[in-house]
């Protein structure tokens, strides 16, 4: 009788054993297996259903990095990675919003206009990573408050609006950001007006002689230089909303920052830049001008000035990459996309919105009926 071929029972495999979960990575609450999200009201990682809160610490210790925008830019290749548990993106049909997804995690709609997003996501591709963040500190309730309060202000409003505009689902949204700093030295030649006056003697309408002191300009040429240090000029690096409302969100806490934690990101949508690095210097450089002009005249004095050159050199040009919290809500009015965007900082609302016309031109005829009928009274009275 051949021998028995002996069968090898079936081994257990190990599992691996990690001292700390990767960067990034999202594990489900340890009571009931749910998702945990960025709750801004008790800053943690807290779980939606069961209430478990993990909380984020603070780096007290740890200080915003500054980078030297000449020696990344000679570099820039190197230094491009993408965000820690945000490792894949994609492209809007719609506006052209770069939307950077969360691992296994799927969106549907674009958060700035609601087009339906194909789900098609990409590798991130090579991008700076953000080294700071400002945290949410308006949840969701505060920022329905302020949508509805928005509502409620507004004049000439559709009767509709309301329901309609209440449809909107709020997103909360990591918008990207620059900041640069800059040594600016401002070399420039031009012309100082100092006024002085004279009194001249003139004829009248009736031929008698006046007099009247008249304003004269005194130029002298001048050639000087200003220096500034220019802190933390913001540069919006979005593409995908009205630069108008983004001005009306108001002035952000900047000193606030922290740290990058990818935590402070969960249950939250997050932008990649349009605005590339080399693009928003130079809208940096545009929002210093003003200020360096302003400079240049006050050091020229006297009452008038021209400025017929200037140069200025940018010398110590510093950068940081940030993300900023918006709120975000999109309706639709008679087909058209309106849009508003809630400070996630301080709660200022910003937002376009429709008019009812044949509300104004109630209160137009209104307001003739009313005056035609003082008129009328009016001319009763006297008759």
């Amino acid at each position: 009788m051949p021998d028995e071929i002996p069968i090898a029972k079936p081994v257990a495999p190990v599992p691996t054993i990690q001292p700390a979960p990767p960067a990034g990575r999202k594990f489900p609450c340890p009571s009931c297996g749910a998702r945990l999200d960025f709750d801004p009201t008790v800053r943690g990682l807290k779980c939606p259903y069961c209430g478990y809160l993990k909380e984020i610490l603070r780096e007290d210790s740890a200080e915003v990095a500054e980078r030297d925008y000449i020696d990344y830019m000679e570099r820039e290749e190197a230094h491009g990675k993408a965000i820690p548990g945000r490792s894949s993106e994609t492209r809007c049909p719609g506006c052209g919003a770069n939307v950077l997804l969360e691992d296994k995690m799927v969106t549907e709609k674009c958060p700035f206009c609601l087009t339906h997003l194909e789900n098609k996501p990409e590798a991130v591709h090579t991008m700076i990573a953000p080294e700071s963040v400002l945290p949410f500190t308006v949840d969701l309730r505060k920022a329905r408050e302020a949508f509805d309060a928005w509502l409620s202000s507004l004049w000439f409003a559709p009767n509709e609006l309301r329901k309609i505009a209440t449809l909107g689902q709020l997103s909360g949204i990591y918008l990207p950001y620059w900041t640069y700093d800059a040594m600016t030295i401002s070399f420039y030649s031009g012309q100082r007006g100092d006024n002085y006056t004279t009194t001249e003697s003139y004829r009248d309408s009736n031929g008698a002689t006046q007099t009247r002191t008249v304003t004269h300009t005194r130029w002298t040429s001048v050639t000087g230089d200003v220096q500034h240090f220019f802190d933390d000029v913001l540069i919006c690096a979005s593409k995908s909303l009205p630069a108008d409302l983004i001005t009306d969100l108001g002035l952000w806490p900047l000193n606030k920052r922290e740290p990058f934690q990818p935590d402070f990101l969960s249950g939250f949508k997050t932008e990649r830049y349009g605005i590339d690095l080399k693009e928003g210097y130079q809208n940096s450089k545009r929002v210093m001008e003003p200020i360096i002009i302003q400079l240049i005249q006050r050091d020229i004095g006297g009452d008038h000035q021209r400025i017929h050159t200037r140069r200025t050199n940018y010398v110590g040009v510093t950068f940081k990459h940030t993300l900023l919290p918006i709120w975000v809500a999109n309706y639709r009015y008679h087909e058209r996309l309106f849009q508003l965007l809630v400070n996630g900082r301080t709660g200022k609302v910003a937002g376009d919105r429709p008019w009812s016309w044949l509300k104004i031109a109630r209160l137009v005829l209104l307001v003739i009926f009313a005056i035609s009928l003082i008129a009328f009274l009016v001319m009763k009275a006297k008759g």
